[in-house]
C-alpha cells in the first residue's frame, strides 16, 4: 500500500534526518503565470535583493530558487492557479557538466522537501552531489507551493474515529468543490516538468520513497524521454489490492520474523494472540486515556500496526515493533496495560505532511472498492458487499483492516467524483530502476515492492531483512551504498552486505 500518510511521513522525517505518456502533446508547460528565480551562493550571508526568503542557504552548495505559476486544474482557468516552488542545489564541481539531476519526493501525498534542503543534501552521498544536481519541488498543496487548507486535523487525524476521519474527508471534497479536481498524481508530475523544462534539465533521476513510488511512476508514464533512471524505495503498484491483504498478511510476517530471529517469542504464538486480540477489539474496545484520548478497536489496531509498528524498523534502536509480541500475549491474558502503551506511543509520533492534500490526493488518485461514478448511497452498498465477501485480511477482519487504511477502505466514499486516470493501464519507460522493500514492512511489503519491479522491463528487486518502511534508511551504509552504485552505473552491484544487518530487539515474552 501506500504511504499510508503518516508512516511514511514519520519514515520520511527519519529518513530524511538519517540522512509515460497519455496525450500526443505530452505534458503541461508553464501556465504564462509569474515566475521567479534567485541564487544562493555559499558563504551564508545576507541575501541579494529578489532571493525568495525561504530559499535554504548551504554553505557548500548554490542554490537556485524560484517559483512559476500553474492552472490548477488544466483547461479551467476560472479555478485560480497555484505556485509551484523549486530548490536547485547545486554539484559542487561546475567545471564540468552534470551527470544528472536527482529530483527526489519523500512521499505523503503532502510533504514538503524545501525546508529540509539541509537534510535531504545530508541523505544523499556527498560523493554524488560532486557531480549530480539536486532538484527538491514541494508538490502543488504542500510547503512553499500554495499549500492546501480544508480544515483537516494534521496531528489528529490519524487518532479520529473512522466515522470522523470519512465525515472529514467528506467535507474537505465538499468545501473544494470543482477545485478538488486540480490535487491530482498527474496534475503534480506535470508541474514538475514545468519546472525541469524552466531550468533547461535535459533529464532527470527519479527518486520516490513510499508514495513517491506511486507518484514519479506516473512522471515516467507521461515524460518518458526525460527520465534518466528510477530508485523506489518502499514501493507499491497503482493496482494495488483495493482490500490490502498483502499489507495484512505482512504484519503477521513480521511478527512471525521478528520472533524466529531474535528467539525472543514464538511467531506463531504471536499470530494467533493478535487474532484473538482482534476478535475482543471488534466488540469490546479499548479506552486509551492521554493528551489525546480515543477508542482502541479493531481497525485503529490495525492502522497502528502495520503504519507505525513497521516505520522506521531498522533505524530506530528502540523500535516499537518489538514491544507487540509481549504486548499481545498480556492482553490475551487480562492486562491491557502493555496494549495501551503501544497504543500511545504509535499515536504520538510526528506528522509532517499536510493531511489535506494527502486526503486529496488519495481520494482522487487511488483505486477503490466502489464505483466513484456512482451516488454514494450506491457506494456505501458496494463496499458492505465487497468487505462482507472477503472475509478476513491476515489476522484481521477483512471491515477492520480496510477501515484501518486512512487513505483507501470507505474514507473517500463522500469525495465528489472527479475524472480519473488509470495509471496501471499506461506503459512505463524502458530505465534501469531499483525497488527497495524492508522485509519487516506492511505499509508497501515486499509482494507489493515485487509487483512494482515486475512492471519495468529493467528493474533489480532487493528486500532488506530486518528493516521495515522504507529501508534505504537504515544506518551504516549498506543500503544507501547499493543507491549510490545504482545511480552511478544502473545497477546496485553486490548485494550481499544486507544479509549483515542485525535482528531488531523484542521484548521477551514469558510464559
Amino acid at each position: 500500500m501506500r504511504s499510508t500518510t503518516r508512516t511514511a511521513l514519520t519514515t520520511v522525517a527519519a529518513a530524511l534526518v538519517a540522512l509515460s505518456t497519455l496525450t500526443a502533446c505530452g505534458g503541461a508547460q508553464p501556465s504564462g503565470g509569474s515566475h521567479t528565480a534567485a541564487s544562493t551562493l555559499p558563504p551564508a550571508g545576507t541575501p541579494a535583493s529578489g532571493i525568495p526568503e525561504w530559499c535554504p542557504t548551504l554553505d557548500t552548495h548554490r542554490v537556485d530558487c524560484g517559483t512559476i505559476d500553474r492552472d490548477l486544474v488544466p483547461g479551467s482557468p476560472d479555478l485560480g492557479t497555484v505556485q509551484v516552488a523549486y530548490a536547485l542545489i547545486h554539484r559542487t564541481d561546475q567545471d564540468t557538466p552534470a551527470a544528472g539531476t536527482i529530483l527526489p519526493n519523500p512521499g505523503g501525498p503532502g510533504v514538503p522537501l524545501i525546508e529540509h534542503a539541509d537534510l535531504a543534501l545530508a541523505a544523499v552521498d556527498g560523493d554524488l552531489l560532486a557531480d549530480h544536481d539536486l532538484l527538491l519541488i514541494d508538490p502543488r498543496g504542500t510547503g512553499r507551493s500554495t499549500p492546501l487548507d480544508c480544515g483537516v486535523p494534521d496531528q489528529d487525524f490519524l487518532t479520529l474515529s473512522r466515522d470522523e476521519q470519512r465525515r472529514t474527508a467528506t467535507r474537505c471534497g465538499e468545501l473544494l468543490g470543482p477545485r478538488a479536481a486540480g490535487y491530482t498524481s498527474a496534475a503534480t508530475v506535470d508541474d514538475f516538468d514545468a519546472v525541469r523544462t524552466e531550468l533547461g534539465i535535459p533529464k532527470v533521476v527519479l527518486y520516490g520513497i513510499s508514495y513517491g513510488t506511486y507518484l514519479l511512476p506516473v512522471y515516467a508514464q507521461r515524460h518518458p524521454d526525460h527520465v534518466q533512471s528510477m530508485v523506489l524505495s518502499g514501493a507499491y503498484p497503482h493496482d494495488f489490492d483495493t482490500l490490502n491483504r498483502p499489507n495484512a498478511e505482512a504484519v503477521s510476517l513480521a511478527l512471525q520474523r521478528i520472533c524466529d530471529r531474535s528467539g525472543a517469542c514464538d511467531g506463531a504464538a504471536a499470530v494467533a494472540d493478535l487474532r484473538a486480540v482482534n476478535a475482543r477489539l471488534r466488540t469490546d474496545p479499548l479506552p486509551v486515556p492521554g493528551e489525546r484520548p480515543f477508542t482502541l478497536t479493531e481497525d485503529k489496531f490495525a492502522s497502528l500496526l502495520f503504519e507505525a509498528a513497521t516505520s522506521g524498523v531498522g533505524s530506530d534502536p528502540d523500535p516499537v515493533l518489538g514491544t507487540v509480541p509481549a504486548a499481545l500475549r498480556a492482553a490475551v491474558r487480562g492486562d491491557d496495560a502493555p496494549l495501551r502503551a503501544f497504543a500511545v506511543r504509535a499515536a504520538t509520533a510526528p506528522v509532517m505532511e499536510n493531511i489535506d492534500l494527502y486526503l486529496a490526493v488519495a481520494c482522487n488518485d487511488y483505486p477503490t472498492i466502489w464505483s466513484p461514478d456512482a451516488p454514494v448511497t450506491e457506494r456505501e452498498q458496494q463496499y458492505r458487499r465487497a468487505v462482507a465477501a472477503a472475509g478476513e485480511a491476515g489476522a484481521f477482519s477483512a471491515a477492520g483492516f480496510s477501515a484501518a487504511q486512512r487513505d483507501g477502505g470507505d474514507t473517500c466514499l463522500g469525495w465528489p467524483a472527479t475524472t480519473r486516470i488509470d495509471h496501471a493501464a499506461q506503459p512505463l519507460p524502458d530505465v534501469p530502476v531499483l525497488v527497495l522493500s524492508g522485509d519487516l514492512d506492511a505499509i508497501t511489503p515486499d509482494a507489493n515492492g515485487l509487483r512494482v519491479a515486475a512492471k519495468f522491463p529493467r528493474a533489480t528487486f532487493v528486500s532488506v531483512p530486518n528493516v521495515g518502511h522504507v529501508p534505504d534508511l537504515v544506518p551504516g551504509g549498506c543500503v544507501s551504498g547499493l543507491v549510490t552504485t545504482f545511480l552511478r552505473i544502473g545497477t546496485p552491484g553486490a548485494t550481499d552486505c544486507v544479509r549483515s544487518i542485525a535482528p531488531i530487539p523484542v521484548t521477551p515474552v514469558t510464559d
